[in-house]
């Protein structure tokens, strides 16, 4: 019993040990107030910028998924927006090559997954070589069922697993 106790300060004492907090400093704004800046944040700020033309910068700035409804392929207007976007980014960072993978819930059999996650990615190629990108720097995947986002047998896994999504190569 003494042990258990002994053993519970120890880990206790290492945790706390463990824990730092973010260093401040303290800045003058002009006009005799003082603000404070989180360093930690400043630095992680500075550690991982957004490189353009990055698959970073086309998740957060562009959208790099495109969904589809239980056995389709054919673009819904979200779709069509996002990959407008995907375009117009896309002719801003000429020297970015992708590839669309087409991806299913886990419904059907394999090779029926595979053919339509193949539908699905030549779909949104098809769509953003009709807005102006080369169909040269597009490639085409397809993952079926194979690698879901979303773990689960439910309508909202199976609603996330069903896309396109864009990667940067």
């Amino acid at each position: 019993m003494r042990f258990k106790i002994l053993g519970i300060l120890a880990a206790v004492t290492l945790i706390s040990a463990c824990e730092t907090a973010p260093e401040e400093d303290m800045a003058s704004t002009g006009d005799g107030a003082t603000t404070a800046s989180t360093t930690a944040a400043a630095t992680t700020a500075m550690v991982d910028p957004i490189t353009p033309g990055s698959q970073r910068d086309l998740m957060v700035n562009v959208g790099d998924r495109v969904y589809f409804d239980y056995d389709r392929f054919d673009l819904n207007d979200i779709s069509r927006a996002t990959l407008e976007k995907q375009a117009a980014w896309m002719k801003q960072n000429s020297g970015v090559m992708v590839t669309l993978e087409g991806h299913c819930d886990e419904r059907g059999t394999r090779e029926y997954n595979l053919a339509l996650g193949a539908r699905r990615a030549n779909s949104a190629k098809d769509y953003l070589v009709s807005l102006g990108v080369s169909a040269s720097r597009i490639n085409v995947s397809s993952y079926g069922e194979e690698r879901p986002v979303a773990m689960g047998s439910n309508d909202a896994a199976y609603a996330q697993n069903r896309r396109a999504e864009t990667v940067v190569r």
